[in-house]
């Protein structure tokens, strides 16, 4: 089978952590799923749910949901990049984002983490920053002292539906990223309103 790269939803697994606003990657790796009839594989010896999908012009590439928890996102992606030889360039990292609105989105390759668990541990695991992050925006807590809270609570009905209508941009931006116009995907999304 020859992968073309990988994508990974960043969530907490288990029922208590199943519809918060930390599991929003789990959310899209969901939709991929239904969207492109996504076939299971044993992601048992990378710690986490893994599917094969076939992304228009870009061939087949691997879905995946660590099921380490947020923190330790990295021992899942690094292990499973190596194993089908897949470079930084080629990863997208889905996840949810405190800087941004619900509604928003941002692309980009590398940066800083901004305090989220997840992207540190992949960037630690993986030695470089230097993969890419789709960003979608859960907004900050009306508290901010709160942000534990908010980031493991549930978003209101405005905010689901906000984050369904964008699904449709979404995998946009995932055929453009992945059929290698990074450029064109990071215009898509950054420009999404």
């Amino acid at each position: 089978m020859s992968i073309q790269g990988l994508i990974v939803g960043l969530g907490n697994p288990g029922k208590k952590y199943a519809g918060t606003r930390h599991n929003t990657g789990f959310f899209i790796t969901e939709a991929l799923i239904r969207e492109y009839a996504a076939e299971p594989l044993s992601g048992d010896r990378f710690h986490c749910l893994l599917w094969r999908i076939t992304l228009p012009q870009a061939g087949e590439w691997l879905l995946a949901e660590p099921q380490t928890f947020m923190n330790l996102s990295g021992d899942c992606v690094q292990p499973l990049a190596a194993w089908y030889r897949i470079p930084p360039h080629r990863i997208l990292v889905i996840h949810d984002e405190l800087d941004l609105p619900p509604g928003r989105m941002k692309c980009k390759c590398g940066g800083g983490n901004a305090g989220h668990n997840g992207l540190k541990s992949i960037t630690q695991r993986l030695g470089t920053p230097d993969f890419f992050r789709l960003r979608i925006g859960i907004g900050k807590s009306p508290y901010p002292d709160d942000t534990i809270n908010w980031v493991l609570g549930r978003p209101d009905a405005d905010s689901i539906q906000k984050l369904k209508t964008m699904l449709p941009t979404i995998f946009q931006v995932i055929e453009f990223f992945a059929a290698g116009n990074a450029e064109k995907a990071v215009m898509e999304a950054n420009g999404y309103k």
